[in-house]
Order: structure tokens, then C-alpha cells, then sequence
């Protein structure tokens, strides 16, 4: 019983798999079914008091459909709520590695849960915060559905307690990292402006094939004397001087 009502169960520390939080899902059971967000919960078996509350609640809710829904009938459960997992699933097939040891019950809704880390209520967990292989406490409600089994399973909300290795199927991101040679990915750091080439002693290489011409003063491409810049003095004109080349930029004998 959670907050006196007999419907509602709170687990202790639980690990989440299955974790359809952050977007609602489909069901592969259910291919033509309504999205819905979901999440399995693997309660270590250890944990008694979980699986006693659980037990009741859903005893409760069936109650609760006897009187109300079902006029004193007493229908059978198709299957159950909760399942061994160190047995088999409803289809014969063994549950994944991760169940062993623990109790596997599957609870949803259409609407989005909270999810919130439990040390905080000031701001709802990110998406990427959000995996299968979490831990958590996780609040439900039992209840009577139009469909299918007497018994049904809310998910109410989340509360993240801890990170655990991601069920996703692969390794973590950290995990693969870990084993990287990052350091033959890192570039040589860029020159500042005004500073030195590494490796050249401040002077660039001269490029493959480069021709080198002679300062005449003479544009080497047209041919045609190079007009001094705008602002050199002489107002402007290279001057000449007997036998002695004049620098067309800075107006200075060669």
C-alpha cells in the first residue's frame, strides 16, 4: 500500500529494462495496439516486502473488480502480473540473463511519466539520462481494464536512483572509449599570426617547381615596370638612380 490506498504500490530500488520512457512504444505483442510508454522491473527476489506489496495490490484491484465491475463473478487471469525470472515466459522462451534472481513485472500508460532523479524534484531527468540497465524506484496502480486480464499494471512515475550497465543490447559509449588510441586522432596545434612555421625556423619552404625571378622592378608576368604604391614618396614614382636599381615598394636603392 503507497499513501494509504491499497491500489498503489512504490518499490524499493529496482533495475529498469524494456525502458520505453522517453517516447511511447508499441508493444511487438500488441502491433495493433495504442502507443504507450512502458518500462519492465526486475525486483530482486530478496526484496520481500516489494513483492508482498505487490501481491496485495493486485489481490486488491481484483477484489475491487469483483464487487464493482463483474456483479460477483470472479473471472480467471489470462496470465499472470508478475514472473519468475529464472523461469520461463508466457511463450516458453527463458528470460534474458539480466532476470535471473529477480521477480519481472511490466507496467504502463498513455501518458508520459514522470521521471525524476530522486535526490531532486527541481528538474525532470534528460533523455539520455533515461536507459534499460537504470536503477530506480518506480510508483504504479493496479486496476480493472475494458480488455484482456482482470488485473492490469499502471505505471505511474520514476525516480532514478543510480546508473547501471545499459541493457540496449551493445557496449556504452565510456565502455568503447576506453580502449581507444585517441592520441594519434589530435592535430598539431595552429600557428599564431606572426608566428613561426614549426619546423622551419620562421621561413616557409620554397614550393615544388616555384620560379624564382630576380628583382628588377619589372612585373615578371606582363613584362611592363611595376607602378609604386599609392603614398611612397616622389609622390609616387620609383626613382632611378645611376646604376643603382631602386625598390619599386619602398622607394629605397636595392
Amino acid at each position: 500500500m503507497y499513501q494509504n490506498n491499497p491500489l498503489r504500490v512504490a518499490t524499493k530500488e529496482v533495475r529498469l529494462s524494456y525502458a520505453h520512457l522517453n517516447e511511447p512504444y508499441v508493444s511487438q505483442q500488441n502491433p495493433g495496439g495504442k502507443p504507450k510508454y512502458s518500462v519492465t522491473m526486475l525486483i530482486p527476489k530478496s526484496d520481500t516486502a516489494t513483492k508482498a506489496e505487490i501481491d496485495s495490490a493486485i489481490k486488491a484491484a481484483y477484489e475491487k473488480g469483483v464487487k464493482e465491475k463483474w456483479k460477483g463473478a470472479r473471472p480467471q487471469m489470462n496470465s499472470p502480473l508478475i514472473h519468475d525470472g529464472d523461469g520461463l515466459r508466457t511463450n516458453g522462451t527463458p528470460f534474458g540473463p539480466e532476470c535471473k534472481g529477480c521477480w519481472v513485472l511490466t507496467a504502463s500508460t498513455g501518458r508520459k511519466p514522470g521521471c525524476y532523479p530522486i535526490t531532486s524534484m527541481n528538474a525532470p531527468l534528460a533523455p539520455e539520462e533515461i536507459y534499460s540497465g537504470m536503477y530506480a524506484v518506480v510508483t504504479m496502480s493496479f486496476y480493472n481494464p475494458q480488455a484482456g486480464n482482470p488485473v492490469a499494471c499502471s505505471l505511474d512515475n520514476v525516480f532514478k536512483t543510480r546508473d547501471g550497465e545499459p541493457l540496449s543490447g551493445g557496449p556504452s559509449a565510456q565502455a568503447d572509449a576506453a580502449g581507444l588510441d585517441v592520441g594519434q586522432y589530435m592535430t598539431a596545434p595552429e600557428v599564431p599570426v606572426g608566428g613561426a612555421t614549426p619546423g622551419y625556423g620562421g621561413a616557409m619552404p620554397a614550393t615544388p617547381g616555384q620560379v624564382t625571378y630576380p628583382n628588377t622592378g619589372i612585373n615578371p608576368i606582363t613584362g611592363q615596370p611595376m607602378a609604386a604604391p599609392t603614398g611612397l614618396p616622389f609622390g609616387g614614382a620609383a626613382p632611378q638612380m645611376s646604376g643603382v636599381q631602386i625598390n619599386p615598394i619602398t622607394g629605397q636603392p636595392m
